[in-house]
């Protein structure tokens, strides 16, 4: 296909089909996009005569893409990055005036410790803006940023989608947290003798601390396992039990009341990297590089980098 034959190509239609291979579902597909059902149907139709293949066959309640499909995926998708990218670098940013809408997903603890700060002086900056926060981690932002619910996300990163762009904005250290009032840092022996609390969005009971412990020939027991940061000082009160826990939510915490922190009684061996992490596409978008800024900024940790 030359260039001119481009002409014949509806640009809306390689957005569906980009839809469509992340939801796995015309319904889907059709709420993100704000369409009706019979229009992703139509799409998907026209679609599927441009490419000359069915694209996606249905197994059960999804639709599996074909191997032609998975192939255009690969090659699409940097493609589409580029036009926007292209358009993006056309248009200006204005903090003071915008009312734009930025999608953003972060780690329980970083919506605790970090993301008053950022929301202060984003609300001094931009007070037409608007910020929605997803609840993220590293197992869940590639799929929020490869879908385009989100255009950023701050997190512990593994895999990310092929053309999301990232950058370290913390080395954290964890950190002991206690309520009691006995003085002075506690010993190996007394840390793995207390009860043990910690934040588990899955629900597990055993963490890299139990690695960490496991090299040293020692082991700890967990009694109580929470889903978020936001209540544990609270729960700590009054008991024997320790947290462990990133150290900018150990200070958030510990400035609250009622606890206090202080460095572990080993040395941790595991390299922990706080990330920003965001989609190719807006790289260069004026207004998605000011939220950037704001975030390494605000949430990032100069003396760490």
């Amino acid at each position: 296909m030359n260039r001119n034959d481009l002409r014949r190509v509806d640009l809306n239609l390689l957005i569906v089909f980009e839809t469509l291979m992340h939801e796995r579902s015309v319904t889907r597909a059709a709420e993100k996009l704000f369409l009706g059902q019979p229009a992703i149907s139509a799409a998907l139709a026209r679609l599927r005569s441009l490419f000359d293949d069915p694209l996606f066959v249905r197994t059960g309640r999804s639709m599996e893409p074909t191997a032609r499909a998975e192939e255009i995926a690969r090659l699409l998708s940097p493609a589409l990055d580029s036009i926007s990218t292209a358009v993006s670098r056309a248009s200006s940013f204005d903090p003071a005036t915008s009312n734009q809408v930025f999608r953003i997903g972060l780690t329980d603890e970083v919506e605790f410790a970090l993301l008053p700060s950022l929301l202060r002086r984003i609300r001094a900056e931009a007070p037409g803006v608007v910020l929605v926060v997803r609840r993220a981690n590293y197992l869940l932002v590639p799929g929020l940023l490869a879908s385009g619910e989100i255009s950023v996300g701050v997190c512990y990163t593994q895999e990310l989608p092929a053309n999301a762009k990232r950058k370290i904005l913390r080395r954290p250290r964890p950190m002991l947290l206690r309520a009691d009032s006995i003085p002075g840092r506690m010993s190996m022996e007394d840390y793995c003798s207390r009860p043990h609390a910690m934040v588990s969005f899955a629900g597990d009971l055993n963490g890299y601390i139990d690695e960490e412990l496991a090299l040293r020939g020692c082991k700890r027991r967990v009694v109580l396992a929470v889903p978020q940061f936001n209540g544990l000082a609270s729960l700590l009160a009054g008991t024997d039990l320790v947290a462990t826990v990133p150290d900018y939510a150990a200070a958030a915490l510990a400035a609250n009341g009622g606890v206090r922190a202080e460095p572990l009684p080993f040395e941790a061996n595991q390299d922990f990297q706080l990330s920003m992490a965001w989609r190719g596409a807006q790289d260069n978008d004026p207004a998605e590089r000011w939220l950037r800024s704001r975030i390494q900024m605000f949430v990032g940790d100069p003396d760490s980098l």
